[in-house]
C-alpha cells in the first residue's frame, strides 16, 4: 500500500513539474487567453494547429510584450507589445517576418519574401492602401491563429478550397455591394469544366481562381492578357490563335481571346457542336453565309469533314468491338483505333488556327485510317462467319462418316 502511495505521489509530482514548462513555452498569454475565451472558435482554441506553432513561434513572436507577466496591463505596457493589429497593418504585420529572408531561413528557405510587395500591387492591396477596410489581406484567405500549410487538405488555400475561399466575399452580394462586379462566379465556376474537374473530380491540377488572377498580386487580367493566361497550359492552342487570322481580328475589334469563344469562369467542355453553322456554332456569332464570307466557309467545311472522322471513328470502333467480342484477333486494329482517335484529338486542337489548309489534312488521315480500320473489321467478321460456317459443314460430315461407321460395326456384329 505503502508502494502504492509513493507512486502517486511521485507521478503527481512529475506532472506539477511539467505543467509550468508547458505554459511557460507558450507563455502566460496562452494559458490566460485559454481560461478566458469560451467557444470552439477562439484564438486559443485554434492556436494548436497553427504551423507557426509547429515552428516553435509563440503569441509574443507575433503580438510583442513579455509572456511572463501576469498582469494584462503590465504586458500592454511592456516593450515591443503590438497587440492585434488593424485591417490596414495586417499585411505589414505579416510581412514583418515574411519579407526577412534571413529570417525566413530559419523556418523555411523555400517559401518566397515577395508576397507582401505583391499584395501592394494587388487589386486587394491598392483599395486596402486607399484605406478599403473590406479589401481582403492575408488573414482573409490564409486564416488566423490556425494557418496551415497550402498542401494541407485542411488548408483555406488548399488548391480545392481556394474558390470556396474566393467565394467567402466574393460570392456575398451584400459585402460586394459597391464594387460593381458579379457575384455570381463561384456558381459559374462549379458548374464549368474546371470546376467540376478540381472540386467534384478532386484534380488538384485543375485551375483555381488564383491560376488565373494571381494569388498575392491578383488582378482580373486584360483583355491582353488573358490569352497568356490560358496559354499557361493551353499552349498549342495560343500558339495556333496566335498565328491564325482571328488575332489581327479579334485585336482590332478589343475583343478578348480565348473569353470570347470560351467565357471565363463558366467555360464548358468543348463540343464539336461549337464549329460549323448549326444552331450551337460559335462561328455564326460572327460570321454569316453570303457576301463571299471565308470564314462561315471554313467553319461549315470543318464542321462537316469533324462529323465525318467522329462517325468513322464510332464506325470502326464498333465493328472491331463486334469482332472482338466474337473471340476474334484484332490487337493491330485497336492500336489503328488509337491513331485515329489521336488525329481527331489533334484536329480538334488544330482548329485554333482557323485555317482550312492547316486543319483538313490531319482530318482527312483520320477518315482515311478510321475507313480501313472499318473495312479490316468487316474482313474479321466475313472470316469469323467462313470459319462458322466451315466449322459447320465439317461438323455434319464428321457426324454423317461416323453413323455410316457405326452401321457398318452393326452390320459385322450381326
Amino acid at each position: 500500500m505503502r508502494h502504492r502511495i509513493l507512486f502517486l505521489l511521485l507521478t503527481l509530482s512529475i506532472v506539477a513539474l511539467s505543467a509550468p514548462v508547458a505554459a511557460a513555452d507558450e507563455g502566460n498569454c496562452f494559458s490566460c487567453h485559454n481560461e478566458w475565451e469560451e467557444g470552439k472558435d477562439t484564438p486559443s482554441k485554434r492556436w494548436p494547429a497553427d504551423i507557426h506553432k509547429d515552428a516553435g513561434l509563440t503569441c509574443s513572436d507575433c503580438h510583442g510584450g513579455d509572456p511572463s507577466l501576469d498582469d494584462m496591463d503590465a504586458v500592454r505596457a511592456s516593450k515591443g507589445y503590438r497587440g492585434a493589429p488593424k485591417a490596414t497593418e495586417i499585411p505589414g504585420f505579416c510581412g514583418r517576418c515574411h519579407g526577412d529572408a534571413a529570417y525566413m531561413n530559419k523556418y523555411n528557405p523555400s517559401l518566397p519574401i515577395d508576397q507582401w510587395e505583391k499584395y501592394k500591387t494587388s487589386m486587394h492591396g491598392m483599395r486596402l492602401a486607399k484605406g478599403d477596410v473590406k479589401a481582403a489581406t492575408c488573414i482573409s484567405c490564409h486564416s488566423v491563429h490556425n494557418i496551415a500549410p497550402a498542401n494541407t487538405p485542411t488548408s483555406t488555400v488548399y488548391a480545392i478550397n481556394i474558390p470556396k475561399t474566393c467565394a467567402a466575399c466574393h460570392a456575398n452580394a451584400a459585402y460586394m455591394a459597391g464594387y460593381n462586379i458579379p457575384t455570381d462566379q463561384y456558381d459559374k465556376f462549379a458548374k464549368s469544366v474546371h470546376g467540376v474537374a478540381l472540386l467534384e473530380k478532386e484534380d488538384i491540377g485543375a485551375p483555381a481562381c488564383n491560376d488565373c488572377h494571381g494569388n498575392h498580386g491578383a488582378l482580373p487580367p486584360g483583355i491582353d492578357d488573358i490569352s497568356a493566361v490560358c496559354g499557361l497550359c493551353h499552349a498549342k492552342n495560343a500558339m495556333l490563335f496566335d498565328q491564325s487570322p482571328h488575332k489581327q481580328a479579334f485585336q482590332e475589334q478589343n475583343l478578348p481571346q480565348c473569353e470570347t469563344c470560351h467565357s471565363n469562369h463558366d467555360i464548358i467542355k468543348p463540343m464539336d457542336a461549337m464549329i460549323g453553322t448549326g444552331p450551337e456554332s460559335l462561328c455564326s456569332n460572327c460570321h454569316s453565309q453570303g457576301d463571299g464570307d471565308k470564314g462561315y466557309a471554313t467553319a461549315q467545311a470543318v464542321s462537316v469533314m469533324l462529323d465525318s472522322l467522329v462517325k468513322t471513328e464510332q464506325k470502326a470502333t464498333d465493328v472491331i468491338a463486334r469482332a472482338e467480342q466474337k473471340g476474334m484477333s484484332v490487337t493491330d486494329q485497336l492500336f489503328a483505333l488509337k491513331d485515329v482517335h489521336s488525329t481527331l484529338i489533334e484536329s480538334r486542337t488544330l482548329i485554333h488556327s482557323f485555317t482550312l489548309e492547316k486543319i483538313k489534312p490531319e482530318l482527312d488521315k483520320g477518315i482515311q485510317l478510321g475507313a480501313a480500320v472499318y473495312q479490316q473489321g468487316l474482313e474479321i467478321l466475313g472470316e469469323y462467319s467462313f470459319r462458322r460456317t466451315g466449322l459447320g459443314v465439317a461438323t455434319i460430315l464428321i457426324t454423317f462418316v461416323a453413323l455410316l461407321i457405326w452401321l457398318k460395326i452393326r452390320r459385322i456384329e450381326r
